[in-house]
């Protein structure tokens, strides 16, 4: 029986995932990732909020919640919970008066945080031009 090093395991298990298979696991995570709470809580508990960047801190859900104009209540514990279970997000309970729960980016979130930090930059530095081409497409031509 052959035995294999860690670094074979490890590079047999990294062409093991490809998310232009169907059946990959590593799609069904691409599709939670590119919903657009997923980014915006990312970047909220980074410290990516409305005004200057902050560093990443804990929130309260009633924190999260007004950041990010929009979100449902149903939404945003969904999107939660959804993150907490691959392990991007803690989420901690505080026995007090009445109780706090708060959330805050994992190792494994906040390198993910890095990358929605970019993909967030660069749809509000691109609207513009995006915009204009929305338009001419969205023109017919006479």
């Amino acid at each position: 029986m052959a035995t294999t090093t860690a670094a074979e395991r490890r590079e047999q298990n990294k062409n093991a995932y490809n998310a232009f298979l169907a059946v990959c696991p590593s799609r069904q995570l691409l599709d939670r990732l590119s919903d657009k709470w997923v980014v915006l809580i990312l970047c909220a508990l980074g410290g990516d909020g409305p005004g200057d960047p902050g560093e990443p801190a804990p929130l309260r859900y009633s924190e999260l919640s007004r950041q990010i104009a929009g979100v449902s209540q149903k939404m945003l514990t969904q999107t939660l919970r959804s993150l907490e279970r691959d392990g991007l997000i803690t989420r901690t309970i505080t026995p007090t008066v009445p109780v706090t729960v708060t959330y805050a980016l994992t190792d494994l979130g906040l390198s993910l945080y890095q990358t929605t930090r970019r993909l967030r930059a660069w749809a509000q530095d691109n609207m513009d031009a995006v915009q204009e081409h929305r338009n001419r497409y969205d023109t017919p031509d006479t």
